[in-house]
């Protein structure tokens, strides 16, 4: 890939996956409650899968590479660059994305509000990383 390194990418995706997993984490409640489940489910029930997990770590990595190629493409170099970058991707993918899936498919908009904000912070988590890194 043109400039940049194979390992900045994998441990922006990394990065990615770590940082989505916390916010999950943080926001538990809140998605079992919107998504009607008892606070009593237990932890058992809310294990996600080995196989989900896989496919979650390379999701990330396709993120990486593809947000890495944007970066590269558009010579983004420092954090304010990246932070701008991020933004604009965010509003123009998930966040468009997620307001059509509140208003045609009836998705709860706090669900999507925490949808919305694990995509700003995994995007924009990627490419600081990327551009600081490069």
């Amino acid at each position: 890939m043109l400039e940049m390194n194979l390992l900045t990418v994998i441990a922006a995706a990394v990065a990615a996956f770590v940082v989505s997993m916390v916010w999950y984490m943080v926001f538990d409640s809140a998605i079992m409650k919107l998504q009607g489940m008892k606070a009593d489910t237990t932890a058992e029930m809310k294990k996600p899968q080995p196989w989900k997990m896989l496919i979650e770590i390379v999701r990330s990595l396709v993120l990486g590479y593809v947000l890495a190629r944007f970066v590269v493409l558009l010579g983004v170099v420092g954090w304010v660059e990246a932070v701008q970058l991020g933004i604009w991707l965010w509003i123009g993918f998930p966040l468009v994305l997620l307001a059509g899936s509140v208003l045609w498919e009836n998705i709860p908009w706090r669900l999507a509000a925490i949808h919305a904000g694990d995509w700003l912070v995994k995007i924009l988590s990627i490419v600081v990383i990327l551009a600081a890194w490069r």
